[in-house]
């Protein structure tokens, strides 16, 4: 899994990046059923670790989501984080800013999403919005894109020295399987809730958001902060690897069961 990883300092490009990868699992009805068992061992095992982060109270987690629309950031949501109790997570998204927002830096809304300790943040979109629609649409300019991608870079630093571990997925899909989403969507009743005509004009600009994205995650993968490319065709596998990266993740920061409160003798403890 460490593989998907964007490695600090490289120059990404995308189209080297398989989103229909499945990793060792095989594109059968078979690999389909194996991967998603071990979904279920990791999603349990995260429940067991988020508690451990919660009771502790001194570290957080934030897992950042990005991708073009319909790649699955709803999906992931909601299949990985399906066992975490709700009191110790919390999803933030991130839309066109307010009146209020755009009176102050880019990142002012973003800090006040951040995680608390004990808990783990899910951004739905993210402070990257700010760097990506905004340069495709050049409503910024080379210069003030360099200068977002360094103070991102600082921000997330100081995140992680104050105990945050930081994990951004970008979930990889072709343009081929967007357009399959994208037409489910106009014929399901049930989904076209989530469809919008902007969808297709922004799909017309798939090459220009794919630069933005090379640019980005290159810029922005860090040791204390990294980017990893998830193959996101099979939505299967994308579950499977976030999964694994957060299971991962949280059993790198060894926590433990914290300690009974001090003076009690549970051995001789009774309750009427």
């Amino acid at each position: 899994m460490k593989d998907y990883c964007v490695k600090q300092g490289s120059q990404l490009k995308l189209d080297k990046c398989d989103p229909d990868g499945t990793g060792e699992y095989k594109k059968t009805d078979q690999g389909k059923e194996k991967a998603k068992a071990v979904t279920i061992q990791l999603t349990g095992r995260l429940e067991k670790l988020q508690e451990r982060l919660y009771a502790n109270g001194n570290r957080s987690v934030l897992i950042v989501l990005q991708g073009m629309d319909s790649s699955g950031k709803d999906g992931t949501i909601k299949h990985v984080m399906s066992g975490v109790n709700p009191q110790g997570c919390k999803v933030a998204t991130f839309k066109a800013p307010s009146n209020s927002e755009l009176a102050h830096d880019f990142l002012w809304r973003v800090h006040h999403e951040v995680p608390a300790k004990g808990q783990i943040g899910i951004f739905n979109r993210s402070h990257y919005e700010d760097v990506l629609i905004t340069r495709v649409h050049k409503m910024i300019s080379a210069k003030v894109a360099a200068q977002r991608l360094n103070q991102i870079k600082e921000f997330e630093e100081l995140l992680a020295e104050n105990g945050t571990t930081i994990l951004k997925f970008f979930l990889h899909i072709s343009k081929e399987e967007q357009k399959v989403r994208l037409e489910a969507r106009i014929r399901d009743p049930e989904k076209r809730w989530k469809f919008s005509e902007g969808d297709l004009e922004e799909r017309k600009l798939w090459a220009d958001y794919m630069a933005a994205f090379e640019e980005v995650l290159s810029a922005t993968s860090t040791q204390h902060a990294p980017w990893y490319i998830v193959p996101a065709n099979r939505k299967w596998y994308r579950n499977l690897v976030v999964a694994d990266r957060v299971v991962a993740a949280l059993e790198d920061m060894k926590l433990k069961t914290p300690p009974p409160h001090a003076n009690i003798d549970f051995d001789r403890l009774k309750i009427v």
